[in-house]
């Protein structure tokens, strides 16, 4: 017969078997902040799709030890080891019930913090407004602003946690939006260096677009699964698509880029095999017959072409591509390596592509070598760049690299082509890449055994920005003709740098 035990044993007992509950960890100690079902509240969102790009070595240190610059504090004196990593490993698990963000949810998180129609029509400091460079440092979550002569920082703000996928500029460069992976988008002012306008579009969302009529951002979401329009006067929600396939499943959006030329986005879908187009030409040509997201027409019948997705089946799911110069073909590839031309004024494919691993065809660069519109794109699991021919759809080089690279930037104004391979043991080193003969003719190391990545340069080609991806990192002026260091700007982990006159008028050497 077992002893009885005490009533203070009990209730020990009680209450480690309560503290050894992750659900009840976070009720206890995240709630406040990270609200219900983890959708975020004041503190960012904590469901799977929110956190996956963090390593689980990262979520545990950000559990004990806190997160320096934000209201997260260490839990590491309250909780128990074996607390923290129960919770840790209950965070990156999908909740029981999938969380909802429906069109009041969007509305009510709207906030404006500016009228845009008050905005002064000229910036108000000294510095070229198109040779400013915007710099995301993800190691505590700001932005800052730069001038791009005196390399000196104008401006320097907290952003949204997370921010993914390069921001996006207005046509004339004054508003640079953002999109965070928990769903808020945010427009902010390079004239009066101030935020105008946030929105949360969603919980988990990929990227996001601006048209080139300066009237639209189309924000794709992962989840739920929906592409949201929004005006730009302030970010007000204007349409949301639900994002199905031809046989009515959910998928989630992969990418969202704009077209300039065609005056559409075009969109691929990460769970179906389908490339949409959505134009934002008033005249856009009818729909029909055929399908559109959420309903399928019959024979003869149309909707308008203006905002609504027309749909170009492909026999393949797509996860990253880029676009031709005129923008009349998309080149797509797949996670799995496979990759095809796709024309889209006739919505079908018309070649096949040799690659294999996985480009990163969204960091891809074109330039022009002997009459020949060349496009070349690094790749995240091979040490190589692979240098298209789009006049002929054709591999034309492999240039070996050490190792898997994620970045590959040029200008026009310079004959070499900068690519890292952070992705391997060789992180800290970039390659020089020679456009004119595709050779590698110079290995660059800033900092030995650090980050050395994502190359941007000024709008005149002469000078080159390297990031040091670390915490705390760097960012460093390079002379971009003698490759010698000009400037070093301390940093919290600057993951990018974007140039407004080099994104505003779509140069060759950066992504689009």
């Amino acid at each position: 017969m077992l002893p009885k035990l005490s009533a203070a044993i009990l209730l020990l007992l009680s209450l480690q078997s309560l503290a050894a509950d992750p659900a009840t960890l976070y009720q206890q100690h995240c709630l406040t902040c990270h609200g219900n079902q983890r959708m975020g509240s004041m503190a960012p969102a904590l469901l799977p799709q929110s956190l996956e790009r963090l390593k689980p070595g990262e979520i545990l240190s950000v559990i004990r030890q806190g997160r320096p610059a934000t209201q997260m504090q260490g839990f590491a004196d309250r909780l128990s080891a074996e607390d923290i990593q129960l919770l840790a490993n209950w965070l990156r698990q999908a909740p029981s019930e999938v969380p909802q963000w429906r069109e009041q949810d969007m509305n009510a998180s709207r906030v404006q913090y500016l009228d845009p129609a008050t905005l002064p029509t000229r910036p108000g400091y000294r510095a070229d407004p198109h040779n400013l460079f915007v710099v995301v440092e993800a190691g505590d979550h700001h932005v800052s602003v730069l001038d791009g002569d005196r390399f000196e920082p104008i401006a320097r703000f907290q952003s949204r946690f997370a921010l993914h996928g390069g921001p996006k500029f207005s046509p004339d460069g004054r508003f640079v939006y953002f999109a965070s992976r928990d769903g808020w988008v945010s427009q902010y002012d390079l004239y009066t260096l101030q935020m105008v306008a946030e929105i949360r579009v969603g919980l988990n969302t990929r990227n996001l677009a601006v048209s080139s009529d300066g009237r639209w951002v189309l924000a794709g979401n992962t989840l739920p699964e929906t592409l949201v329009l929004l005006d730009t006067n302030g970010l007000k929600p204007v349409k949301t698509i639900p994002v199905k396939d031809r046989s009515g499943k959910l998928s989630r959006v992969s990418a969202v880029y704009d077209a300039a030329p065609r005056r559409s986005f075009v969109v691929a879908l990460k769970d179906a095999s389908e490339l949409w187009e959505i134009s934002y030409r008033e005249d856009a040509e009818p729909i029909y017959p055929g399908y559109v997201h959420d309903y399928k027409m019959g024979e003869g019948l149309a909707i308008p072409g203006y905002l609504n997705p027309r749909v170009t089946p492909l026999d393949m799911v797509l996860d990253d591509f880029f676009f031709d110069t005129r923008y009349q073909h998309v080149m797509a590839a797949s996670r799995d390596g496979s990759a095809q031309v796709i024309n889209l004024d006739s919505r079908s494919k018309v070649a096949t592509l040799p690659l294999d691993g996985m480009p990163h065809l969204g960091s891809g660069i074109t330039f022009e070598q002997d009459g020949h519109h060349l496009m070349a794109s690094p790749n995240l699991n091979s040490g190589r760049v692979t240098v298209i021919d789009m006049d002929r759809w054709q591999v034309v080089k492999q240039i070996t690299t050490p190792g898997p690279g994620f970045f590959l930037r040029s200008h026009e104004q310079t004959p070499y082509a900068w690519v890292d391979a952070m992705m391997s043991p060789r992180k800290d080193t970039l390659f020089i890449i020679d456009k004119r003969t595709l050779q590698v003719v110079r290995e660059l190391t800033l900092r030995p055994g650090k980050t050395n990545a994502h190359v941007e340069f000024t709008r005149d080609g002469r000078y080159a920005l390297v990031s040091i991806m670390e915490s705390p990192g760097e960012l460093i002026v390079v002379d971009a003709r003698t490759l010698q260091e000009v400037k070093s700007l301390p940093m919290m982990k600057p993951i990018g740098k974007y140039n407004v006159y080099n994104k505003v008028n779509r140069s060759e050497g950066t992504s689009h």
